[in-house]
């Protein structure tokens, strides 16, 4: 198991450390859309505006953060004890992902209905985006709980916006170029992706959990 694994209470020293290397790498080093190419979907439907990008991406953030959260603690306290965690292990994770997104569904709603709109079908199709449920099984996979599952969540979450924040930004930035037409709409996406993650696995080995 990973040193990490025990961690969950305050952190200093070489554990502060170690929590700032989980954070980093499910950010960048080991992106969960750019170099393990999960939640791709929405990734290339939901890019083509900056605002609505955003708003996908603080989602995702929020889901992969609470649900790592529940996850870890659900799967260490009561699935392992019980010697559940082989058979009900993904019944459990993809329950808890729905019951978040469907929070989250309602509270978009209430708040931004403009935003509720743009991000149409892909809102509720969280729930079944490989990456939430991917980073999930990376977390126990690794021993991580407590505090570095926490921070993995929202590492995990939190790369995947960036990369669909700077895809949005790119494509806004192409609508006035003239981009070859046997490029255009989803071929360019893909390039400009390909490009993007040749940048990020690039970074692969900088930081090691």
């Amino acid at each position: 198991m990973s040193p990490l694994a025990e961690m969950g209470s305050p952190v200093s020293g070489t554990g502060g450390m170690m929590l700032l290397a989980v954070l980093l790498s499910a950010a960048l080093t080991e992106n969960i859309l750019l170099t393990r190419f999960l939640g791709m979907c929405p990734f290339l439907s939901v890019s083509r505006e900056l605002k609505s990008a955003f708003g996908m991406g603080l989602a995702v953030v929020f889901v992969t953060t609470c649900t790592c959260a529940i996850n870890s603690l659900l799967y260490w306290t009561v699935l392992v004890p019980l010697g559940l965690h082989v058979s009900l292990q993904l019944i459990l994770f993809i329950v808890v992902i729905a019951a978040f997104v469907q929070l989250m569904e309602m509270v978009i709603e209430r708040i931004s209905v403009t935003l509720y709109f743009s991000l149409g079908i892909f809102l509720p199709l969280i729930t079944v985006n490989c990456a939430i449920l991917g980073t999930s099984l990376f977390m126990v996979n690794r021993g991580f709980r407590g505090l570095s599952a926490v921070l993995f969540g929202f590492g995990s979450g939190l790369g995947w916006m960036i990369a669909i924040v700077l895809m949005a930004g790119i494509r806004q930035r192409l609508k006035g170029a003239k981009v070859p037409a046997a490029l255009e709409g989803p071929g360019i996406a893909l390039v400009i992706a390909g490009i993007m993650a040749l940048a990020f696995i690039g970074l692969s080995n900088m930081v090691k959990i």
